[in-house]
């Protein structure tokens, strides 16, 4: 086995110490304490002090299945950067993590490895702070039950969480209670329930992540002003998944993002005044189901390649606006070659509101029949929400 010792730096006259608990205890505010290659199985280390802890030749922190490693308690400006944890404990009473981080502020987690943990990185009742560049992998083979989440936020503020990537946990990104905070560029697949889960959150932004293969991508639910830019849903599928779920959600911005092989793209309920702008949905089940719960939400300029259904709602009554976007189902003429179609397009089969009443009816999806009457629904609508129509649909796809 490699030597193991802890060095503290920047405080004179220090020989090298054994343990990153001792480097710890004798350190000050404004150390660096540098952890050399190795092992080091220490129960819960415990940082109260303004210290840098920096990893050098990939040193391993393990819990051995039993603790928590890492705590950080009511200090500003500690940084944790290029370490190893694996093996944290795991308990149904107690969220054990990787790493906790506790009543702080301006801290910053970066560049660290975190295998086989309950919680990976557990934050609560922080604010200003960073959390980039870590690599998350949950246990193989855990259940929902058995996991805790990859980046666990609770009660926090003006958080940065950037350019990780995450997978194998219950939810890799979970938020709740969580303002003026920023998710950004991470990369989370396979999660066993969510790529991102947030709730009772409220001004924060989402941009250029991808959610790919998890049990559903993303999940904003009570929270309002939240914004998602540049983001990919990808081959979310499963019995009722979606790519975004938004259950009772006020005043956001879905634009500029991409939508494709998810068995929903996005499922609204309770939402009002949500902007649905300039998004790319691509080979869905269904890319929008609105419920009849929705109000004054805009569905403008968007593209609708290849999906089964384009949108499908469950209520005769739509409050909702759906105007200037390009459908490829659309066959209708452009005799003023204004880019605009002359006849308004209805987005709702009359086959999806069979299946919407009767779902073991979609055995008939690709049958002749079907074609049919959704046909015959297009030309005298008597069964589909006669309101909900696209007065504006636009011959070319939009340019994104």
């Amino acid at each position: 086995m490699l030597p193991l010792h802890a060095e503290v730096i920047n405080v004179s006259g220090r020989d090298k110490i054994t343990t990153i608990k001792n480097a710890v205890d004798i350190a000050k505010d404004g150390d660096t304490i540098v952890v050399n290659g190795g092992i080091y199985k220490e129960k819960n280390i415990v940082i109260k002090k303004k210290i840098t802890l920096l990893g050098k030749n990939n040193p391993v922190l393990d819990g051995e299945g039993t603790y928590e490693i890492l705590t950080i308690k009511d200090v500003a400006g500690v940084v944790v950067s290029g370490l190893t944890f694996q093996y944290s404990g795991f308990s149904s009473l107690k969220d054990l993590a990787a790493i906790k981080v506790i009543d702080s502020r301006q801290f910053l987690i970066t560049k660290n490895t975190i295998l086989n943990t309950h919680f990976a990185i557990y934050i609560a009742g922080c604010d200003n702070f960073s959390i980039t560049y870590n690599q998350i992998r949950g246990v193989p083979g855990n259940d929902e039950q058995t996991t805790g989440n990859g980046i666990h936020l609770w009660k926090n503020s003006y958080a940065k969480i950037a350019n990780n990537n995450i997978t194998g946990h219950r939810d890799g990104i979970y938020f709740e209670f969580v303002q003026h905070s920023t998710i950004t560029d991470n990369y989370c697949k396979s999660n066993i329930r969510y790529g991102l889960h947030f709730m009772f959150s409220n001004n924060d932004e989402y941009i250029n992540n991808t959610f790919e293969k998890n049990g559903a991508g993303v999940a904003v639910m009570f929270s309002n002003n939240i914004h998602m830019f540049k983001n990919h849903f990808l081959f979310n599928q499963g019995e009722s998944t979606y790519g975004l779920l938004l259950k009772e959600i006020n005043d956001g911005i879905i634009r500029d993002n991409v939508f494709e092989q998810n068995t929903i793209g996005i499922y609204l309920e309770g939402t009002n005044r949500i902007d649905v702008t300039n998004n790319k949905f691509l080979r869905n089940g269904y890319a929008i189901r609105i419920q009849a719960s929705c109000n004054n939400n805009n569905v403008n300029n968007n593209n609708f390649f290849e999906n089964t259904f384009d949108v499908a709602t469950n209520g005769s009554l739509v409050l909702n606006n759906f105007n200037g976007n390009f459908w490829d189902k659309y066959d209708g003429y452009d005799l003023k070659r204004d880019g605009v179609g002359d006849v308004p397009y209805r987005p709702i089969s009359l086959f999806s509101m069979v299946i919407e009443n009767i779902p073991v009816a979609s055995v008939f999806l690709r049958s002749f029949i079907v074609f049919l009457l959704d046909q015959s629904e297009k030309i005298i609508p008597s069964i589909t929400p006669e309101n909900l129509v696209d007065n504006t649909p636009l011959i070319k796809p939009v340019k994104m």
